[in-house]
């Protein structure tokens, strides 16, 4: 009996991931066709920082894809997600910021940036510990 409730449980907690998933790539897909739209219908001109936001929808869609290819994911994901969107804070501030902001902005990318080098460098020590890194 309490094997099938777990059992249940553990179903529905799947089916609420799985939806919560799909409704975070239809909000994408959603806000990247509205900015789309927002972008050749303002001025025909598109900003650097426009491209940047459109990275940003795409790698959130890459990151549920690799949930779902791999059920799991990657750390290295998200912090690249804030990343890029430091990035483009930083692009979109830099001509009439203060630069104090500029440089926590900076820094801010060059901690995250670290972060993924460490937590790339420990993920490829435990697969090569369990047999299932590269042969370099």
């Amino acid at each position: 009996m309490q094997n099938r409730i777990k059992r249940t449980v553990h179903r529905g907690i799947l089916h609420i991931e799985k939806s919560l998933l799909l409704f975070i790539v239809a909000g994408t897909v959603w806000a990247a066709g509205y900015d789309i739209v927002a972008m050749f219908s303002g001025q025909g001109k598109m900003a650097l920082a426009d491209l940047f936001l459109l990275f940003i929808y795409a790698e959130i869609l890459g990151m549920v894809g690799a949930f779902y290819k791999d059920h799991r994911i990657p750390v290295t994901l998200p912090i690249i997600i804030a990343i890029t969107a430091l990035t483009r804070m930083l692009v979109l501030t830099t001509k009439e910021g203060e630069a104090i902001s500029i440089i926590y902005e900076s820094s801010g990318i060059l901690i995250l940036a670290v972060a993924a080098f460490v937590l790339t460098q420990k993920e490829r020590i435990s697969l090569h510990k369990l047999g299932i890194g590269d042969e370099k």
